[in-house]
């Protein structure tokens, strides 16, 4: 099994007094998330912050006690991270192969979070229901907050998505260099939608606090600017829209996270 570096300081400022949890779920990971095909072996060495930390840090989006649903979740990324960052959050992972569940169920009840609920079945934007191997659908309630990362392009994403998020709720996908673009080319779909979507830049100096505990200790390591997470925020039946189909938004962020918001260029506390 290759090295792993030690957590960074925006672990430690994004998991806080859940480290402890963070680190085994890491263990786990490397060890058998490797062994069953979840996570390829070239990157244990960059489980923190490329996985762990890219994950969890979109929390500050996300409105204390809402239901979230993870969408996609393999290996439990996003939604396990942050479900260990955020306990305040109930969350519902959507998986649709049954070894991935099996693994997800095994992994919350040894990590002890019982805010997780693990879902066999996908989702094809039928509206707030979940399809199961046989095809059957399941309804479920929808939610103030639907993630997912590393699942396809925004114009074959947003049309599952959206259906599962309440009116007033929000969809966020974690994303990479290529967010700016997909966003802009979703644009009409949104606004036929009455959504309304922002490109969220998340990292570096911009997250203050802890999500997972606890105001930040003296002393603390400065947090650095190299690793950016991008997320593409929609906002569901959105008053606050115009005809580009971008909204500036200030909503109850889940912790004292800050972002910058790249589509109209102005900073604050989303």
């Amino acid at each position: 099994m290759a090295d792993q570096p030690g957590p960074g300081p925006m672990a430690r400022a994004v998991f806080g007094g859940r480290m402890a949890t963070a680190a085994r779920y890491l263990q786990d990971l490397a060890s058998t998330g490797v062994e069953h095909g979840l996570i390829g072996p070239r990157e244990v060495s960059r489980l923190w912050d490329r996985h762990l930390v890219n994950s969890a840090v979109v929390a500050v989006l996300i409105p204390r006690g809402s239901k979230v649903c993870d969408v996609g979740s393999g290996a439990g990324l996003p939604g396990v991270a942050i479900a260990i960052a955020r306990p305040d959050l109930r969350v519902t992972v959507v998986e649709p192969l049954a070894r991935r569940t099996a693994y997800l169920n095994r992994l919350i009840a040894e990590l002890g979070l019982s805010s997780v609920d693990v879902v066999r079945g996908r989702v094809d934007g039928r509206g707030p229901v979940v399809i199961d191997a046989n095809g059957g659908e399941h309804a479920v309630a929808a939610f103030d907050v639907v993630t997912a990362r590393a699942v396809a392009g925004l114009d074959r994403l947003l049309p599952w998505l959206l259906p599962l998020a309440r009116t007033g709720g929000t969809v966020l996908a974690l994303k990479g260099r290529t967010a700016e673009a997909e966003l802009a080319a979703v644009e009409p779909f949104l606004r036929r939608r009455g959504a309304t979507g922002q490109l969220v830049e998340l990292g570096g100096a911009e997250l203050s606090g802890r999500l997972g505990g606890g105001p930040p200790t003296a002393g603390a390591e400065p947090i650095g600017d190299a690793d950016v997470v991008r997320v593409v925020r929609v906002d569901v039946g959105s008053a606050d829209k115009n005809v580009g189909g971008h909204a500036r938004h200030r909503g109850d962020a889940g912790s004292r996270g800050t972002a910058r918001n790249r589509t109209t260029g102005q900073k604050g506390r989303p």
